[in-house]
């Protein structure tokens, strides 16, 4: 089990890239300013995964945009903060440019850390809990390996045009991430934590993925807690002593 000692932050789905140019850009510049804040205690960085709402690696190119946030990324990084990166369903191609430029370590599936003593399960959140059985069988065959390499045979323009074509309908290219809380018991990533606590004890449980910034007691002693997104609700989660808690920017 991994430890991590100090102040951690966890932030997930910015979709920077969508809906347009400019108006990522907007959102980056609050996320780099946010960045900035926190540079100065920040001992941990944990990203949650669909930071980007499409990234693609290319063994030579690396994709246009987000040039400022990726050297902010670089400057925290040499300043000794600590990346921990979890891919999402929009960033699962992410292969070896963060952890080789950035010293990002990466994680593609849920992880178990101790956080100042805390025993926390963390991952991006997609294809977990019941059901949902289409979404998995579809992230399967993206996450295949000849996939991929297919994928990488085509030319860049069209690639990254066709990715931004698909991700064009979805709810974070159009904003539409007023989600509605269904309760405890219909909540998949509640419900999967639920069962996960009847065989084994954890103080937290922190997703990404639904858009939906929660902090939902499951037990006395054992908190569920979402990130929600940086689109409209600009949230996250950070360690106060031994506790984490669901905080919102406010620039």
């Amino acid at each position: 089990m991994r430890e991590l000692k100090g102040t951690v932050y966890i932030v997930s789905d910015c979709h920077f890239g969508v809906p347009s140019r400019e108006e990522s850009a907007i959102r980056e510049a609050k996320f780099i300013q946010w960045l900035d804040e926190i540079k100065t205690n920040a001992d941990y960085i944990i990203l949650l995964g669909d930071i980007f709402d499409f990234w693609f690696e290319y063994r030579h190119v690396v994709p246009r945009g987000h040039t400022r946030l990726l050297g902010k990324f670089a400057e925290l990084s040499d300043r000794g903060i600590k990346f921990i990166y979890f891919t999402g369903n929009h960033d699962f191609w992410i292969q070896n440019y963060f952890s080789e430029e950035l010293n990002f370590e990466i994680f593609r599936t849920l992880q178990t850390f101790l956080i100042n003593d805390k025993k926390v399960l963390i991952g991006h959140g997609d294809g977990i809990g019941p059901k949902d059985t289409g979404y998995k069988l579809m992230k399967a065959v993206f996450e295949a390996r000849i996939n991929r390499w297919l994928y990488a045979r085509l030319h860049p323009n069209f690639a990254f045009w066709l990715a931004y074509k698909v991700s064009s309908g979805s709810r974070a290219a159009n904003g539409d991430v007023d989600e509605i809380y269904l309760g405890e018991e219909k909540e998949r990533l509640i419900v999967f934590s639920k069962t996960m606590l009847e065989n084994e004890h954890f103080d937290y449980f922190i997703f990404g993925h639904r858009h939906l910034a929660l902090s939902v007691p499951l037990s006395p002693v054992s908190t569920y807690i979402n990130t929600g997104e940086w689109i409209k609700s600009f949230s996250y989660a950070q360690t106060e002593g031994a506790e984490i808690v669901l905080k919102y920017y406010d620039a």
